[in-house]
């Protein structure tokens, strides 16, 4: 079909003639179809797009001007910015500035690396105090994130007997820290 009859279907379209409508989409949904389906790489979302196009080119039919642009060209340009818009929509909202993630360094200003490092000594020299497979055994389940069932299995104990160690010694622990 030339541009000339493309540009006639639509000023027709413009005037609310269904027939021209028809035969327009008859004439250009596969070339629209084929540009929605490059764009978003989607055969079910090509088609909810050329559906949505042709909506527009209903509404639309009468801001089309002749010597402006070609037809065809407008077809589709008004299809590539459909498909544009679904993809945009796809894509996650931004950020409120209260849920933005922290940008500032996240490490410990000195003051409190002075703190956490008093803190560390403390911490260091209470687990000291304790059996050192007991010690060891609590780094493992509060550092290295160990269940109960991995500390016995690795201590070769009976599970109950690893529950026990554990709470006597975080007791012995926190006894510790509050002198």
């Amino acid at each position: 079909m030339t541009q000339e009859e493309l540009s006639e279907l639509i000023a027709r379209t413009a005037l609310g003639d269904r027939k021209a409508f028809s035969s327009l989409y008859a004439a250009t949904s596969a070339k629209l179809f084929g540009v929605s389906l490059r764009i978003l790489k989607d055969r079910a979302q090509a088609e909810d797009a050329v559906q949505e196009v042709y909506v527009r080119i209903w509404r639309r039919a009468g801001s089309f001007r002749v010597g402006q642009a070609s037809a065809m060209a407008w077809l589709v340009t008004i299809a590539r910015n459909q498909a544009i818009d679904m993809i945009r929509a796809r894509q996650p909202a931004t950020l409120e500035y209260d849920d933005a993630p922290e940008m500032a360094d996240p490490d410990p200003d000195p003051e409190a690396r002075a703190a956490l490092s008093g803190e560390a000594r403390r911490i260091e020299a209470c687990l000291g105090e304790l059996e050192t497979g007991k010690a060891a055994a609590v780094v493992d389940a509060y550092v290295e994130g160990l269940s109960y069932q991995e500390l016995a299995e690795k201590y070769r104990v009976p599970l109950n007997t690893m529950r026990t160690w554990l709470r006597r010694s975080l007791l012995k622990l926190r006894e510790c820290l509050n002198r």
